[in-house]
């Protein structure tokens, strides 16, 4: 009877968090169980290189956790009952639905696109958020012709990194890009300025400032009354956490965030642990972490060290999570490295041009590293769960019982 640790999702911070709690405790103590709808890992970092047509590695979970002792679930959760300590899923090779109990969870079922209720978005915008979309934008970008109309809709990371790629690889389209605020007013005067040269050199039309507040087959409103020609419609305005957390009695931030504490714990169920776009945790100078790869991984090592020193009646690591740059690729010869204050803010430093296309490059690569390789770079001495012999007798009287 080992103690039941369940992982709900296996993007960057779930297959890290499962990877590095199989390394820290021993087998016979516990059982590990991933679940996730696929069965290989998606980069979603590389999502606008796939739907501009390059082609992206397998990575199967299968190879990665191979004696691991991580059971791989390839399921759709459907529903999580806290106060049973249950996670109900649905295989995805069948209809049936089963039921898993946990004594901890690992809730990381992360984040997707968010169209935010403009009318249109969600019927005519294509996403970059998962694999399914980039894949249907890839399709419907393949069969454009020569000089129609493309529009990236946001101004953040996953918007300048769609449109430059998209117009690098497609040199004979018409990309626009539409932020709602100033191209790259965030950033620091060296990285606006690199930001606007290499967008001018692309040819993107930019429209700063300008909120969309309709999309149509054929193109946007602007909130001035303004219509921007689009045959291709590319929405990155923002993020949603998934929905399955709404649906339970976990303590919530607006947005749908669980709330959790410094060793990602939720702060109304202490065996509930979230990492990731799916936790709502505070960082330097009381700031929440952003949706984000830069801040999901950290998380997921804070929950997983945290699990296994509780587990194993040892001290829990107390580590602040914190930045250090934002990484932009704007194609495959140019990017830009962001160098920040630990709470995300811009300071003067910053690399551009090829030097930071190969820095990111190996940003990406060494996450999905990572996630390749979960149990590797992390100490082998596995140690044993305190009172396991005792929960085990427990469980089995009340099941018995």
């Amino acid at each position: 009877m080992q103690h039941r640790i369940v992982v709900l999702g296996a993007g960057y911070t779930g297959a890290v968090a499962a990877g590095r709690l199989a390394r820290r405790l021993h087998r016979e103590d516990v059982a590990i169980t991933l679940v996730n709808p696929e069965p290989d890992f998606v980069e979603r970092v590389r999502l606008h290189q796939l739907a501009a047509g390059q082609d992206l590695a397998p990575r199967p979970f299968g190879e990665m956790f191979a004696g691991t002792g991580v059971e791989l679930r390839l399921a759709k959760v459907t529903a999580v009952d806290v106060d049973r300590r249950t996670v109900a899923i649905t295989a995805v090779d069948g209809p049936a639905q089963e039921e898993l109990a946990y004594d901890t969870l690992v809730y990381a079922l992360g984040s997707g696109w968010n169209d935010g209720g403009v009318p249109g978005a969600a019927d005519h915008a294509h996403e970059v958020s998962s694999r399914a979309g980039a894949l249907r934008l890839r399709e419907r970008l393949a069969a454009l012709d020569a000089g129609r109309p493309v529009v990236v809709v946001g101004g953040g990371l996953t918007g300048l990194e769609a449109a430059t790629e998209i117009a690098e690889a497609r040199p004979d389209l018409d990309v626009a890009l539409a932020a709602r605020g100033g191209l790259g007013d965030w950033l620091s005067e060296k990285g606006r300025a690199h930001l606007r040269k290499v967008v001018d050199r692309l040819g993107i039309e930019v429209h700063e400032h300008t909120a969309v507040t309709a999309v149509g087959a054929d193109g946007l409103t602007a909130s001035d009354g303004r219509t921007i020609p689009a045959e291709v419609t590319v929405w990155t305005a923002g993020f949603a956490v998934h929905p399955i957390a709404r649906a339970t009695a976990l303590e919530l931030a607006p947005g749908g965030r669980i709330v959790v504490d410094s060793t990602m714990r939720s702060v109304s169920h202490p065996e509930v642990y979230a990492v990731g776009d799916a936790a709502m945790a505070v960082g330097p100078g009381g700031k929440p972490l952003r949706m984000s790869c830069a801040s999901g991984v950290p998380m997921a090592w804070q929950a997983a060290d945290a699990i296994a020193a509780r587990l194993t009646g040892t001290e829990v690591p107390g580590v602040t999570i914190r930045y250090f740059q934002q990484c932009v690729s704007l194609g495959r010869k140019e990017g830009l490295i962001q160098f920040v204050t630990a709470d995300d803010r811009a300071v003067d430093r910053a690399l551009t041009g090829r030097v930071a296309a190969l820095y990111k490059e190996l940003i990406c690569r060494s996450a999905a590293w990572g996630v390749a390789n979960p149990t590797l770079g992390v100490p082998s001495r596995r140690r044993r769960v305190v009172g396991q012999e005792n929960r085990s007798r427990a469980r089995r009287e009340a099941t018995a019982a």
